[in-house]
């Protein structure tokens, strides 16, 4: 008992624990000391003690010691309890810890991957019904994670293998080859079969990632309605943001853009087709990276357009969006668009984010794009975006202003367009032609097991209009009508006079001709107004939290009315767009302007999970206290 003590009592006076703490543990130690001395009752000849004699000193001495290990538990708790949050650099809250943070944690052996995983499952869980951001957790999760505590105390390279051991979240359109579904958000697609991982499930894989759970998302990534219901799936329910009350989380990536902004994993993937990625971390203060197109793969990601189908990052910092990329760009042997990239050994990302990333850039800004009425959130504050150019002129960039952009007046049609809830003729695109060739060729014909029988955009129309848990007709299909109308798919003779007018039209008036036109590195928008600029051709963007609607700003609801799509304390961003495959500048550049203005972390949201890391390892340490990260 004496060594006990000692320990015990050592400590305590280590972490500088209160007296009444120290009271608890001394109190036990001294009135209960194992039965060192016989209690009166117990005979002094000890031949002449019976056996029941024996027996019940035993039973007392074992109860005794229950009690004892008891309260040394409850007083190990509460010295845990005092200790382990005054150790900040070893666990960052999660609602902004970074990759560094994490990593350094799990290098210096403070806490484990399996005490992370706990960690966002337990954060998830305080959450999800409210705000229906993940639709699955990966049943796998805590056995992953602990065969990466297994690796990385055999030895692992943290600087070859940054992502080991680190949970991420997948949108759910993204096939993994494991019992998670792969749904779209549709009941359509539950229990259906993949061959093997995605290519983009795979390369996380490799790098060491847990592949943590699935996210929510606008069903079919929003191409099932024309009034897309922003972030509600069948299968999902109505995803909603943490900045304000119903807020509309956008679209289509909206549960990665939420689990990521409040920390329910430490990084998210999406895709995006037309603002998927960048439209979501506007509203939901992250940082979003829209890639080139070609630039990662889409093998057994269920598509949408392959001219614009995009799979990219939703994280809380621009040097973890590098870090998540660096993981998952590169060519496939899948998807013929990976074999553009023009580089023989891909870039750095991260080595691309540097404090100088401003300086001697020359950046475009357009006025005549600026239309008012296009996006509430930048209206309620577009001072915000004057104040950005400050920073990145003082970074020592030089900013080209008043660049006139032809593309403006789809801008402007939009925002003078009053009534987009009104039926509406049937109208031809691209992106529907797209879909009509796409989904049967590139992933449901690839199925190994199609539990309903989903072979074409019509079998999936009928089924949604069939089965009751489609929301069917509350949630239409009226995207799908207008595509099955036409019935051109983009084989069809056509389809390829409208994609070459669509390319001259975003391409030469729009972003690209601007940047080519007047030598530009990069143009910068706020983040609605680049995405409709970058998305018909291609073309990288990266979206940086910039503000946040201010106080007395008036509530603006949604199209279909039910949520508000600006509010007070709602987030906007900025974005960095550029031509293909420029992605190290556009990293660079979006790297120094986040670093000089720390925007996110001034603007806090109103639902907050709990649940810290250092809970989850206090629970670990009182039942394992020689283990990672424990004090005893």
């Amino acid at each position: 008992m004496a060594v006990l003590e000692k320990r015990a009592v050592s400590r305590l006076e280590l972490c500088r624990d209160s007296p009444q703490t120290v009271d608890v543990v001394l109190t036990v130690a001294i009135t209960r000391p194992y039965l060192a001395t016989p209690p009166a009752a117990c005979p002094t000849n000890r031949t002449s003690v019976s056996l029941t004699s024996k027996r019940h000193i035993i039973a007392d001495t074992m109860k005794t010691l229950q009690v004892l290990a008891t309260l040394l538990q409850v007083a190990s708790f509460s010295l845990l309890s005092h200790c382990l949050p005054n150790a900040h650099d070893a666990f960052p809250p999660l609602l902004d810890a970074t990759l560094a943070d994490l990593r350094s944690g799990l290098d210096r052996n403070l806490f484990t991957s399996v005490d992370l995983v706990r960690a966002y499952i337990d954060r998830i869980q305080e959450v999800n019904l409210q705000l229906s951001a993940i639709t699955e957790i990966n049943p796998d999760a805590l056995s992953i994670a602990a065969e990466r505590d297994d690796e990385r105390r055999a030895g692992i390279n943290p600087v070859k293998l940054p992502l080991h051991g680190i949970p991420v979240i997948l949108k759910d359109n993204i096939a993994t080859f494991d019992k998670m579904n792969n749904t779209a958000g549709s009941y359509a697609l539950l229990g259906a079969k993949v061959p093997e991982d995605s290519t983009i499930a795979s390369k996380l894989r490799k790098a060491g990632a847990i592949i943590l759970g699935k996210s929510n998302l606008s069903q079919w990534a929003a191409s099932r309605e024309l009034i897309n219901h922003e972030g509600w799936s069948a299968y999902g329910g109505q995803a909603l943001g943490a900045y304000f009350p119903n807020q509309d989380p956008r679209g289509s990536s909206s549960g990665s853009a939420i689990s990521s902004s409040i920390g329910l994993s430490w990084a998210a993937v999406g895709t995006d087709t037309s603002g998927s990625i960048l439209a979501p971390a506007h509203a939901n203060n992250v940082v979003g990276f829209r890639p080139t197109v070609g630039l990662t793969s889409r093998y057994l990601v269920i598509p949408f357009s392959s001219r614009q189908d995009t799979v990219g990052t939703l994280t809380r910092t621009v040097k973890d969006a590098a870090y998540l990329m660096q993981a998952m760009a590169g060519p496939d042997g899948h998807d013929n668009y990976t074999s553009a990239i023009p580089f023989g050994e891909m870039p750095d990302y991260v080595a691309s984010c540097k404090d100088s990333g401003l300086r001697g850039k020359r950046i475009g800004v357009s006025r005549n794009i600026l239309t008012p009425g296009y996006d509430p959130a930048y209206d309620s504050d577009p001072a915000a975006f004057e104040r950005a150019l400050d920073v990145m002129r003082s970074a020592g960039a030089q900013v080209v202003d008043n660049i006139d952009m032809n593309c403006s007046i789809v801008y402007q049609l939009y925002a003078q367009s009053t009534n987009v809830s009104a039926p509406q003729k049937p109208s031809f695109t691209t992106v529907g032609a797209d879909f009509l060739s796409d989904l049967p060729k590139k992933y449901l014909s690839l199925l190994t097991h199609n539990p309903n029988n989903i072979a074409s955009v019509e079998h999936l129309r009928d089924f949604t209009r069939r089965d009751l848990r489609e929301g069917y007709p509350g949630f239409s299909t009226s995207g799908w009508d207008d595509y099955l109308y036409f019935g051109i798919n983009n084989t069809n003779p056509t389809y390829w006079p409208n994609v070459t007018l669509e390319r001259y039209f975003f391409g030469n008036a729009c972003v690209a001709g601007a940047i080519q036109q007047h030598n530009l590195d990069a143009m910068v928008l706020p983040t609605p107004y680049a995405i409709l600029a970058a998305s018909p051709v291609g073309l990288p963007a990266i979206s940086v939290p910039l503000g946040r609607s201010p106080d007395g700003a008036p509530t603006i609801k949604s199209d279909w009315g039910n949520l508000a799509v600006s509010a007070p304390n709602g987030p906007f961003g900025i974005s960095f767009s550029g031509l293909a495959f420029s992605e190290e500048k556009l990293f660079a550049m979006a790297y120094a302007f986040e670093q000089r203005t720390n925007v996110r972390r001034t603007i806090r949201p109103h639902v907050v999970p709990k649940t810290e890391l250092v809970d989850v390892v206090r629970r670990r340490c009182v039942v394992l206290p020689r283990s990672e990260g424990c004090l005893l």
